[in-house]
């Protein structure tokens, strides 16, 4: 155990993805057949939002304590698998067409009780291609998080609320014009809520709002907020997951791989590995999901400040010899 870092790890060189992914197509084109999209996932999606309507009927005359816990186990656990739907349906990987994307996300929002999808989707386009870029990654924390999240009880705090802090950031720091499709979505999401309200009462719309906010906490399937991008061990910025969990999170676990190719469904992404092997077997890998959470909370060198963080002068010159 140590001290925490006291600011981010600058560097002066690009993300790693761009150039693995140059190379990888150079030896194995056959890569690109995997290109497309998942036509299978929609019905995971489906299936999801009709268990969240069974969940606003078991709560509806709940009591508080039961409905609490029910929100986490069962609605936390469904509406975090949910934002990873959007996290595929953001890169087009559900439907052949982006626009067929982009409504099937306003109806996969659905079920959280807030509309993401719209949102998430342009901020997410900038996360891929400024990886670790200061002012511009939406992922990378601030230097206030970083300086201050230190400690078991504000690190716990962090974690707790950390799908707010994932989703506010962005909107504070760096926020974009809103877009005429996400007032579209707010407006469904409005339509949503209110049936909600009508068929089950309001016991269950608290209960859609409670199991977002709970399923993007301490919750396992929310690790991967902490797991993806700080650097556990030097010189990693990206970090893997091959474990079961990922069949209900669309194998985002294959992060690594996933920012080498975006275009590749999370279902395809073990297929990567048959072609080309021997480059994810010296990268970074989390064994243990859940066991991030732990270590995060009780490594005393843990911190926000574990990202790797680049000037944008780097971007530009990479993209002059793209």
């Amino acid at each position: 155990m140590s001290n925490p870092p006291e600011d981010f790890t600058w560097v002066e060189y690009d993300q790693p993805h761009r150039p693995r992914r140059r190379e990888m197509l150079a030896k194995y084109p056959q890569i690109a057949n995997l290109y497309g999209y998942d036509p299978m996932s929609k019905y995971k999606v489906i299936l999801s939002f009709f268990l969240q309507l069974f969940g606003c009927y078991v709560v509806q005359d709940a009591s508080w304590p039961f409905l609490i816990f029910w929100a986490y186990v069962w609605g936390g656990t469904l509406n975090h698998s949910l934002t990873l739907a959007i996290h595929e349906v953001s890169h087009n990987l559900f439907f052949p067409e982006p626009w067929q994307n982009l409504w099937f996300g306003i109806f996969t929002s659905l079920p959280l009780s807030v509309p993401i999808s719209i949102g998430f989707k342009k901020y997410h386009a900038v996360h891929h291609s400024h990886l670790g870029v200061h002012g511009a990654d939406p992922d990378l924390p601030t230097f206030l998080e970083g300086k201050y999240i230190r400690g078991f009880f504000p690190k716990f705090f962090f974690l707790f609320f950390q799908g707010f802090f994932y989703v506010l950031r962005p909107v504070l720091t760096q926020p974009m014009p809103l877009t005429n499709m996400e007032i579209v979505a707010y407006v469904v999401q409005a339509i949503y809520d209110i049936s909600i309200l009508q068929l089950f009462g309001w016991k269950a719309l608290c209960y859609l709002f409670i199991g977002t906010a709970l399923g993007c906490g301490i919750h396992p399937l929310a690790a991967h907020f902490v797991g993806e991008h700080y650097m556990w061990r030097k010189p990693y910025e990206t970090y893997s997951y091959y474990g079961p969990i990922n069949h209900i999170v669309y194998f985002v676990g294959f992060h690594n791989e996933h920012h080498d190719f975006p275009r590749i469904p999370g279902s395809k992404l073990h297929e990567l590995h048959k072609i080309a092997p021997e480059y994810y077997e010296k990268i970074g890998v989390h064994e243990n999901w859940v066991g991030i959470m732990w270590n995060f909370l009780f490594d005393t060198s843990v911190s926000p400040f574990m990202r790797i963080e680049r000037k944008d002068s780097v971007l530009k010159k990479e993209n002059n010899v793209l």
